[in-house]
């Protein structure tokens, strides 16, 4: 078995700002029941408590780019895992993550540098893993550290660096003179290590500086080597092709499963769906929709509202989907054009359309509970997690054949559409209401949809063999 250090900017239960913090919660934990020895190292942000934390590492100087940072490290365990928070109060002692209402933080660079050599620091001192796993353009530094700063540090010398790219849309992109404010050698703005367009990009330093490199579903890994999802770096990550694993992320059932779920009206299972129908009526009470919906199929909806998600299809035949014998329900922020899409459709349409532009965790679990479909039309979808929630809650998904969407629903389970188009949505909506019309095939599908696995122990088995072909 391996020794693991996971670097990465969020986890649950301590700070999320999306699917990322769901990864780092658990993954960690799946992998320490197979027998891997795993860490965790993140930004201590103000939201963290400390409560039962211990300080490991105190009153360290952390040098960035001429400049010394303060930086103490405290250790939470959580579930088996021990999880390093680097504490260093000016730059991570902040109400957001990343930014606040005026955009992202501008010394973000220096930041997440200082994250990262704080990593370095663990390595040397408290913690020697012999692969060291980074997510996303926020931990991007450690593999370039490594390899261009630290090279010839016996410390560092043979411990490969797995980079997993959970959205390629984010690759952290700076000006020139980040470079030398992250302590990086100016001469790294050159084509082949991390110049891109006359800037800086960290993610794709991170490619080209890594041992290996994941995806969050096998789809994904393939669509990011082309045009369309490859955000300009679809040529670089060709030329490491060989070296692209995509390994569909888990889903956590102890927080998403009916049988047991806290926060649904009743609990239910595959052999017993009677409580689905609880659900439901507690949903339309929840959003003040009348009961006569019981028996007209639901749709539900749970997303940040972007074009990503696929939001302009769905303002597309909004009204045509409106026309048909269907309720729907939608929890979700976002782009301001689509949080008024929906408050205009639930004025349209009060006793069959609710919308909720808020973030709700409890009123989640009851969509999910709650719904007869979960529609899902994303532009691209690096792997997703709701559908595969629908799955287990026997809410059967509607959703684009892209990345994670494609890899974990299938014909037998739920409806697919190929085409970028709001015909090709408004006909699969449609083929999913004439399907729920025989309740003896619907109830057979949703059979299946729930008998469905994504549990992060076959995640986690598949990680445990990267980090074994990585070592040996």
């Amino acid at each position: 078995m391996s020794k693991i250090l996971m670097v990465a900017s969020e986890a649950t239960p301590f700070a999320k700002t999306g699917g990322l913090a769901d990864v780092i919660g658990s993954l960690p934990y799946a992998l320490r029941q197979r027998g891997e020895e795993v860490a965790v190292i993140m930004p201590r942000y103000r939201r963290v408590s400390l409560e039962n934390a211990s300080r490991i590492y105190a009153d360290r100087t952390v040098w960035v780019g001429g400049r010394p940072h303060r930086v103490d490290v405290f250790q939470i365990n959580h579930r088996e895992v021990p999880y390093y928070f680097v504490d260093c109060p000016p730059l991570f002692d902040r109400d957001g993550l990343y930014g606040d209402g005026n955009g992202d933080f501008p010394d973000n660079p220096r930041r997440f540098a200082v994250l990262c050599r704080a990593a370095l620091v663990v390595i040397r001192y408290l913690f020697r893993p012999q692969v060291v796993h980074c997510h996303d353009w926020q931990a991007a530094l450690m593999p370039i550290y490594m390899r261009h700063t630290f090279d010839l540090d016996p410390t560092f010398i043979g411990i490969p660096c797995l980079t997993t790219i959970h959205n390629l849309g984010y690759q952290g992109i700076f000006p020139p003179d980040s470079l030398p404010e992250m302590g990086l050698d100016p001469e790294l703005l050159r084509i082949d290590a991390l110049e891109y367009y006359g800037k800086v990009n960290l993610l794709k330093g991170a490619v080209l500086s890594s041992n290996a490199i994941s995806t969050v579903s096998p789809t994904y890994a393939r669509e990011i080597q082309e045009p369309e999802f490859g955000f300009g770096l679809d040529g670089v990550l060709r030329t490491r092709a060989n070296r692209i694993t995509g390994i569909l992320n888990g889903v956590d059932y102890t927080s998403w499963n009916p049988e047991t779920d806290p926060h649904i009206a009743a609990n239910y299972s595959a052999d017993n769906l009677a409580g689905k129908r609880l659900c439901k009526q507690d949903l339309l009470e929840a959003f003040g929709l009348p009961g006569g919906n019981l028996d007209r199929p639901l749709i539900g909806i749970i997303s940040r509202f972007a074009n990503q998600k696929g939001f302009d299809l769905i303002a597309e035949v909004a009204h045509e989907i409106a026309a048909e014998d269907v309720a729907l329900v939608a929890l979700g922020t976002g782009d301001p054009e689509y949080e008024q899409l929906f408050r205009d459709l639930a004025a349209a349409y009060p006793d069959r359309f609710g919308a909720r532009i808020a973030y709700d965790d409890a009123l989640a679990h009851k969509i999910e509970a709650g719904s007869d479909m979960f529609l899902m039309p994303s532009w691209f979808e690096p792997c997703g997690l709701n559908q595969m929630y629908s799955l287990r809650y026997g809410t059967v998904p509607i959703v684009r054949a892209t990345g994670g969407l494609d890899d974990s629903i299938g014909e037998e389970t739920g409806f697919k559409f190929r085409e970028y188009s709001g015909k090709a949505l408004l006909d699969t909506v449609r083929r999913a209401l004439e399907s729920y019309a025989d309740s003896i095939e619907w109830q057979q599908r949703m059979r299946r949809s729930m008998a469905q696995d994504y549990s992060w122990g076959a995640s986690a088995a598949k990680y445990s063999l990267l980090y074994q072909s990585l070592v040996s």
